[in-house]
């Protein structure tokens, strides 16, 4: 029997192993500008965009003091944080500059812009923002046809301005 997932469904948080919480909240409170809803100790925190109860955990239950996860292993290729805007995902990119954080790629794919870093502990994080589905690239059957081309840094920072 076939069973599809309801349309309705989404990703309701992502939860990551680091090695030291307070670096991890240095990233993701003070540069993507997640909202801290909850401590659990001095061991694990919860982050939100807009008051969720969180979108993102952070934990050292298993990984405290660590070093990162080895590149060439299964596990979490990257977490993907949505934008509701080009704006809102130029903003972003302009504060990472401003920083002088490293970023690890930038791509259009035909459906959305993304730039692409690691956080403190090496876990791949994607920065992204939808294109409306009108303008999603399909083939003469209508099949997505999602790329990966180079993204126009510069003319994303403008929308920032």
């Amino acid at each position: 029997m076939s069973y599809t997932v309801p349309a309705q469904t989404r990703i309701g948080h992502v939860h990551l192993k680091v090695s030291d919480i307070d670096r991890s909240l240095t990233f993701y409170l003070d540069l993507l500008g997640f909202e801290l809803m909850q401590r659990y100790g001095s061991q694990a925190v919860f982050l939100s965009a807009g008051g969720y109860h969180h979108h993102i955990g952070l934990n050292t239950w298993h990984s405290k003091g660590a070093g990162p996860a080895p590149v060439h292993m299964p596990g979490l290729y990257h977490t993907a944080i949505l934008y509701p805007t080009r704006k809102d995902l130029a903003i972003i990119l302009k504060r990472l500059m401003d920083a002088n954080y490293p970023l690890t790629g930038a791509s259009d794919h035909g459906v959305s812009e993304a730039i692409y870093l690691n956080d403190p502990d090496g876990n791949g994080v994607e920065l992204y923002w939808d294109k409306p589905k009108e303008q999603w690239p399909v083939d003469a059957e209508g099949n997505l046809m999602m790329v990966s081309e180079r993204l126009d840094l510069e003319g994303l920072l403008k929308e920032a301005e």
